[in-house]
């Protein structure tokens, strides 16, 4: 079942409305801020084997936590940021999952001193395939399996699949030039 009709599904509004403003303003749009690209990774990241609600329900907490998702910040943490980290009980507290993001920031600070910035190197190396994608973000980063590459990239418009051309959201993405329009 895709995104846009899981949010129609039969869910408490409460939970209609948390998936609702994330499906409506935010998935499959364009990003064009390094640090918010970097703060959807970590939180795609953050979301393997758990479910995308848990995540969205501690956004303001992984927010709050990893410095509004500030690369350079992040990059900068030291081994006490890490143990704040793990003991953090508004995020997910999972040992891999913190030291990607750590080391993910300052991955990303390498590609922004050679490229300019973290969407440059991702324009640079679009189109590819997903399995394409997968591979090279295996390569460069940490603990971005198959699933994660996936939905990181149609997260941020540079794989189709976000919506179905029957979700009125779809239309609205479109107006925003996602990159998966330009193939």
């Amino acid at each position: 079942m895709s995104y846009c009709l899981a949010i129609e599904g039969m869910q408490p509004e409460s939970r209609r409305a948390l998936h609702k403003k994330y499906h409506d303003n935010h998935y499959g749009f364009p990003i064009h801020d390094d640090n918010e690209l970097f703060g959807r990774l970590v939180m795609e990241i953050n979301q393997a084997g758990l479910s995308w609600e848990t995540i969205l329900k501690k956004e303001d907490s992984f927010r709050l936590a990893y410095d509004n998702f500030d690369i350079q910040k992040v990059a900068a943490y030291t081994e006490a940021d890490r143990e704040r980290l793990l003991a953090d009980p508004g995020i997910i507290r999972n040992k891999l999952k913190v030291n990607a993001a750590i080391e993910n920031a300052k991955t990303i600070m390498e590609l922004q001193k050679e490229f300019g910035s973290f969407e440059k190197w991702l324009e640079h190396h679009h189109p590819k395939t997903l399995p394409e994608w997968m591979k090279l973000f295996k390569k460069t980063f940490k603990f971005t399996g198959g699933e994660i590459v996936n939905e990181f990239l149609m997260s941020i418009g540079y794989l189709k699949g976000s919506h179905s051309e029957g979700c009125p959201v779809y239309h609205k993405v479109l107006e925003q030039k996602p990159k998966w329009k330009e193939i």
